[in-house]
Formats: structure tokens, sequence, C-alpha cells
């Protein structure tokens, strides 16, 4: 197990609820309680402020659940429900929550929760392998979690520190990945990097013509708008086509 802790928040309208989870997290050395919030609108100030690494959440509470938070909660904070209904597992899954704790919790569910925390935080910071066209990923789009085949990528282009997808059916949608977590694993025999801002799905290259000072225009199927590339990232889409 990683040798820190994690930063976490607790978010219930039950003062009984937090006071019974405060206690059991005392008991686990792992996760340092940053704050606690009975509302959303408090939660996602201390969010703000606290910027835990975890929030333990629960779903049911006066004015907006738990499920209204996610949207506000940033992409990278990992979620934990914790709630006396079960009928929400499902979706809790959907939006990327890490687990599903059902009240009253217990220390030993509690650790076994941590410790699959902790596993997934090792295993985000391992080096990721490269991706093939027929992989599947479970991605943030937008506001909303989806499986994306990555040969469904038509191009990605940069937004501040996201990236937006734009697909082969048309829609486009923004994630939370980096343009160069997409270069380093997207195939490199089918996806090439025409520009710091833009990666293209070369599958769907129409045409390639000479542009000023030794650049060149790219067409893909379907867009509008060329793109504009260098000489230097020129070479690998011309010997696919040769």
């Amino acid at each position: 197990m990683v040798n820190h802790k994690l930063t976490a928040i607790l978010v219930d309208d039950e003062r009984l609820a937090r006071n019974a989870m405060k206690t059991l997290l005392t008991e686990v050395d792992e996760i340092e309680l940053a704050g606690e919030a009975d509302n959303v609108a408090d939660a996602v100030s201390l969010i703000e402020k606290v910027n835990p690494h975890v929030v333990f959440l629960d779903i049911q509470m006066p004015g907006e659940s738990g499920f209204d938070l996610i949207e506000r909660i940033p992409a990278g904070v990992k979620i934990i429900f914790v709630t006396a209904f079960d009928e929400y597992a499902l979706r809790a899954f959907e939006v990327n929550a890490i687990d599903y704790l059902m009240k009253p919790v217990t220390i030993a569910r509690l650790k076994s929760c941590v410790a699959r925390l902790f596993e997934e935080n090792e295993q985000e910071e391992l080096p990721k392998k490269k991706l093939n066209g027929s992989d599947r990923l479970f991605i943030l789009f937008n506001t909303h979690y989806l499986f994306l085949k990555v040969d469904s990528i038509l191009y990605i282009s940069s937004s501040g520190d996201y990236s937006e997808l734009h697909l082969t059916d048309g829609k486009k949608g923004l994630t939370n990945k980096s343009m160069q977590e997409w270069e380093n694993r997207l195939p490199e025999g089918t996806f090439c990097r025409v520009h710091r801002s833009t990666i293209i799905n070369m599958d769907h290259v129409v045409k390639i013509d000479e542009w000023f000072n030794n650049s060149f225009r790219v067409q893909l199927n379907g867009v509008d708008e060329p793109f504009i590339m260098s000489r230097r990232y020129t070479l690998m889409i011309k010997n696919r086509f040769n």
C-alpha cells in the first residue's frame, strides 16, 4: 500500500451519520478527514477550498442529491458513496464511483474500501499500455461516462488542460485526458499528431496538399476545414499510403 495519506471530505445531511463516519475514519490511518458538509452547495465550496483526493458522499439529501454534486466535482476526485439505500448502486457505478458503502458502515468494510482506493491509485500511476483500435475505454465524455471504441475517434483537439474528442458519428465531447496522454497511448499506426493541438485518425485522411512555408493541409473525411500540418509530421502519414 502507498505510504501516504489521502485527503477526504464527508458530505451527509445527517449529523449522527457524519459523526459515525468520522469515528470510523479515525481508525483508518491512510485517510485524513479535511472537512465535512451537510448539503451540496457547501460541499462544492469545501471541495474548491480543500481539493480532496476523495469524497465520502451520501445520496439522499434535502434539495440537491449526491448525484447532483457529481457533476460539480473535478474529474480526478474519487467518489465513495455512503448510503442507507441499495437501489442506487447501479447508477453509482455508472458515474464511476470507487465503492458503495451501506449504512451502518463497519470498520472492516471501510478498510476494504480504502484498500481498493489505494489499489486504483497505484494502477493509475503505472505506465499505461498502448491501445489498439478495437479496445474500449471507459471515459468521461462531457458530463457522463461511456464505453468508447478507440477507432471511433476521428480527431482530438486540445482544450486547455483537457481535450475534446470528435467521433466518426459526428458527436463531440470534452474528456479529462491531456493531449500528451492520448499521444502516448493511441496506436501509432493509426493516430498521428499533426499539430501541438491536434491528433488525427489517419484511417480517415482523404488527401494531403502542399501549403505555404513547407507546411501541408490534411483533409479528413467528414470535416469541412482541413488541418494545417508541418513538414516534420507529414512523413509518417505519407509512408502509410505508399
